[in-house]
């Protein structure tokens, strides 16, 4: 016996398109039902939009507990460092469209958790170190976009990181130090 072949189309699978099809008759009170009901739903999606629409005192404190439970993590409960976590943190604080200073703090934030974790614990490997050294490259990149006053505030932050982490092998201090060094070379 031979298997019929299907008339239906495949369905595909619905994308942002469809959704706004489905909404775009929708009602004011509609619309801010269903926004309601996403707030509701969890708590990324209320990290989302206190960080979006700038709402409380510190819109950063949800992400920055991740990125210290992802890099500092409790060593007496066993619990894992999850870089992967910590990075998400600082994507998701991104995507809902925040200010570069709020980025920039994040990402110094990742690098300090991670040092101190290392300095505290002795903990490390060569892509612990290296997911370190990535993200303060890239938040010395964004800091150099950034106007004088932001620089002023942070350049100690990052000259610190240096010299706090002379204690830490796997060239991570070497590391560190070229990149800063790289970006402020008449220090």
């Amino acid at each position: 016996m031979t298997a019929r072949k299907s008339t239906k189309p495949p369905k595909k699978k619905p994308s942002w398109s469809d959704v706004k099809s489905a909404i775009a008759d929708f009602e004011r009170s509609a619309l801010i039902g269903l926004i309601s009901d996403l707030y509701a739903y969890s708590t990324p999606n209320k990290n989302f939009m206190h960080a979006r629409f700038s709402l409380g005192s510190d819109a950063l404190k949800p992400y920055k507990k991740i990125i210290e439970d992802a890099l500092f993590p409790d060593v007496m409960s066993n619990d894992d460092v999850e870089i992967a976590t910590a990075k998400k943190a600082i994507s998701d604080y991104g995507k809902a469209g925040c200010d570069p200073k709020g980025l920039l703090e994040l990402m110094v934030h990742f690098v300090e958790c991670g040092a101190s974790f290392s300095l505290d614990v002795g903990y490390g490997d060569e892509d612990f170190f290296a997911a370190l050294e990535r993200m303060y490259e890239k938040a010395i990149k964004l800091l150099l976009t950034l106007d004088e006053a932001t620089i002023d505030d942070y350049y100690d932050r990052f000259e610190g990181l240096v010299i706090s982490t002379s204690d830490i092998g796997w060239g991570f201090h070497d590391t560190l130090g070229d990149i800063f060094y790289e970006a402020f070379p008449e220090e």
